[in-house]
């Protein structure tokens, strides 16, 4: 099969850097790893790139890796990757896909117990032949097993930030079909969870076997494995499984709620309609004397008959939602329109792939006002941290070009790393030079809860921060969080006035819902910040917002929704 998409081309680039990486060639693995992150950020499709022969004008891609892309556009294969596979030892690539073994890990596991799969990996921890192993003992021989459990759960789920593009498409497809009078995705999509297992796409229509017929012949379909009027089952590349359900108009609303979800706050509400009389399933709400239809048109209706107010899909989760809609105190969920700018934005100072002016621009076409700017310090070497001359320096062209705009802020920040003893990364004397600094640990994950803890709360006592960055250090599938005391975080954020970020990127949506909610209750205000690298990832503030409505935020338990000028002034309270 011919590539179709950056991603694939990325793809291919990112595995051979990452064997190169397994053979300690560390040049040539930083080459192609760049090289697929610039492919990733590419705003236009890299075959047209490739069509005007500009490969190579593409920051990071010289003429060796620029033929690599043309072969893996062409041909669908690349000469290099496969050399590569075949120079490894079976099995390594995959055990790399567990969570906390490396490169050199795989290779030692392979060599010394003659492991070839994850499934002769789990055999041989069961056996308690990992801990034998010199540096491994029987702590992370567990360690091992559960990342084999994770590994083995995330292969049915999908990142959210990775499915909305595909509903974006699919129900473009099916809305332009006369067909079709409503088309929504329900389940955990609708709820905007952070992972998405199946979809449950559910079309309104007078016409089920044309609305049906349109489904099945959507171009992503793979494989169709089954096709009535009523239900179809596909498969879409990357074995994504969409069940699409064509109902009558008269009852969509009953269906939209019930596939909706969640199960909890399904069970929870049918067991209240039995109370009242009423029972309640994907066709409507009924009542049980004489099985007449109450309601099933829309949402609103079903809840208004049980007593409730129409509840936001974000919050059905059985957490308490039930009981705020029937004593109407539901909060007014933050919205994406209330956002006012983006609080983690790198650029091109450090491994960003943009200009600042390229952000700005960015943020601007967004309908933002205004956007940090806040590449990392001078720790993060590998990501060609800014000193205080280059912080200087980048503040200087900040200013210059706040002179050139109008109705637009871009604000000098950093995102500074908070070292092991809970110091900043750069002195009191360049933070204070800055709008608005968002502090982060990017080091010492296996510290214990108490010195991660101490570490986050001596942070949070310099005057100059403003915020926390992805606090909990979490990759959503690929790495948990660090050890916190939560609760001792919270309350001395909100003693300090220091907000907990919302981190937008796709795989760290980090605090989570839960943790944004506890945050909330604990008086401290979220800011949310998509920490884009590229410009197309500054497009993850909407899933920012989704993680900031499941936890129960309004307008004003975000910052981003201040003004610049109320911004700065955050950390005074």
């Amino acid at each position: 099969m011919i590539v179709s998409s950056n991603a694939d081309v990325a793809a291919v680039l990112y595995e051979i850097g990452e064997i190169l990486t397994i053979k300690d060639d560390r040049f040539r693995s930083r080459a192609y790893l760049l090289a697929a992150q610039r492919i990733t950020s590419l705003t236009e499709d890299v075959k047209k790139v490739k069509e005007r022969g500009e490969l190579d004008q593409i920051p990071g891609v010289g003429k060796s890796i620029a033929a690599t892309i043309t072969e893996v556009i062409d041909t669908g294969e690349s000469k290099v990757l496969e050399e590569l596979r075949e120079s490894l030892p079976p099995g390594v690539r995959q055990l790399m896909e567990l969570e906390g073994i490396g490169p050199k890990n795989a290779m030692r596991l392979v060599d010394e117990l003659k492991v070839s799969s994850i499934d002769d990996l789990e055999k041989a921890a069961k056996e308690e032949r990992v801990r034998v192993l010199k540096g491994f003992g029987e702590k992370k021989e567990q360690n091992i097993l559960q990342s084999i459990e994770d590994y083995r759960n995330r292969q049915t789920r999908f990142l959210l930030g990775a499915i909305l593009p595909v509903v974006d498409d699919m129900l473009a497809w099916m809305r332009e079909s006369p067909a079709v009078l409503r088309a929504e995705v329900a389940g955990s999509y609708r709820r905007r969870r952070e992972t998405i297992g199946d979809l449950d796409l559910l079309v309104a229509s007078d016409d089920p076997d044309a609305a049906s017929a349109r489904f099945v012949a959507m171009p992503p379909v793979e494989r169709v494995v089954s096709h009535g009027s009523t239900k179809s089952t596909v498969f879409l590349r990357g074995h994504l499984q969409v069940d699409c359900r064509v109902i009558p108009p008269e009852a969509y609303g009953a269906a939209l709620q019930y596939f909706t979800g969640s199960k909890d706050h399904n069970v929870k509400l049918r067991t209240i309609g039995v109370k009242a009389g009423y029972k309640l399933n994907e066709y409507g709400l009924f009542r049980r004397e004489d099985d007449k239809l109450v309601a099933s048109e829309t949402e609103e209706e079903i809840y208004k008959t049980l007593g409730m107010d129409w509840m936001p899909p974000e919050l059905r989760e059985n957490r308490g939602e039930i009981e705020a809609a029937t004593e109407h105190r539901l909060p007014k969920l933050v919205e994406l329109d209330e956002i006012r700018g983006d609080l983690h934005c790198h650029s091109s100072w450090s491994e960003g792939t943009m200009t600042i002016e390229e952000v700005a621009e960015k943020a601007r076409a967004l309908g933002l006002s205004y956007v940090v700017i806040t590449d990392h310090s001078k720790s993060l070497g590998i990501a060609r941290g800014l000193d205080e001359k280059r912080l200087r320096e980048q503040g200087k062209e900040i200013d210059a070009l706040n002179r050139r705009l109008r109705g637009f802020t871009v604000l000098k920040g950093i995102e500074c790393d908070i070292k092991s003893d809970g110091s900043m990364d750069l002195p009191d004397s360049s933070l204070e030079e800055l709008d608005y600094v968002v502090a982060s640990i990017h080091s010492g994950f296996k510290n214990d809860e108490e010195t991660m803890t101490n570490r986050m709360v001596s942070a949070m006592r310099n005057e100059h921060v403003h915020a926390i960055g992805h606090p909990t250090g979490r990759i959503i599938q690929k790495r948990k969080p660090y050890p916190l005391n939560l609760e001792r975080v919270f309350e001395e954020a909100a003693a300090q006035h220091v907000a907990m970020e919302i981190n937008a990127f796709p795989e760290r949506l980090d605090l989570d819902d839960v943790s944004c909610r506890q945050a909330m209750e604990a008086g401290v205000v979220m800011s949310i910040g998509t920490d884009a690298h590229a410009l197309n990832q500054m497009e993850f503030l909407p899933l920012g917002v989704s993680v900031a409505r499941r936890g129960w935020l309004t307008s004003k338990d975000v910052a981003n929704t201040r003004t610049a000028k109320d911004l700065v002034r955050l950390r005074r309270g």
